[in-house]
């Protein structure tokens, strides 16, 4: 059994500690945002936030999340940051065949609350471990950006 705090809302699982918590977002939860890619953490499609800082999902057991917040792809719709990046992702046209996005835009949203104004360098270098297999990174970058200038009031 597990109590996790998902989105703000807290849920009670019947599954083993070691469970990775990306499968308890899939299947126990139904809540299918969050992508499986790799399995290894190293492609970032099950990027979430772990008590503000992005994590992958698919290396991270549920046991590890226990008093932690956990923000998914669903529940950033609701934060000012995370709404400024979606409509920035949208904006730029980042999407190719969207796999990737909900982890990237997770990362992106994680650089910005942390670093408001990044230089092109470090939006590469939070990006970096977020696979795109279209190649969308030229949009990405711009949508980073964009966002950030939203967020500093100086964009359109």
């Amino acid at each position: 059994m597990a109590t996790i705090t998902i989105n703000g809302n807290v849920k009670t699982i019947d599954v083993a500690q070691d469970t990775p918590l990306l499968w308890v977002l899939r299947d126990e939860l139904g809540m299918t945002g969050t992508k499986y890619g790799c399995g290894m953490a190293l492609c970032g499609a099950c990027t979430v936030h772990i008590d503000g800082q992005p994590a992958r999902a698919c290396v991270t057991p549920v046991s590890a999340v226990a008093d932690k917040p956990v923000t998914t792809i669903e529940g950033l719709a609701s934060d000012p940051v995370g709404q400024v990046v979606q409509r920035a992702w949208v904006d730029n046209n980042v999407a190719q065949c969207g796999y990737c996005q909900a982890g990237q835009i997770m990362t992106a949203a994680s650089l910005l609350k942390t670093t408001p104004q990044p230089t092109e360098d470090q939006i590469d270098d939070a990006m970096n471990g977020n696979i795109c297999r279209c190649g969308t990174y030229p949009r990405i970058r711009n949508a980073v950006k964009q966002a950030a200038q939203t967020l500093a009031g100086e964009a359109k």
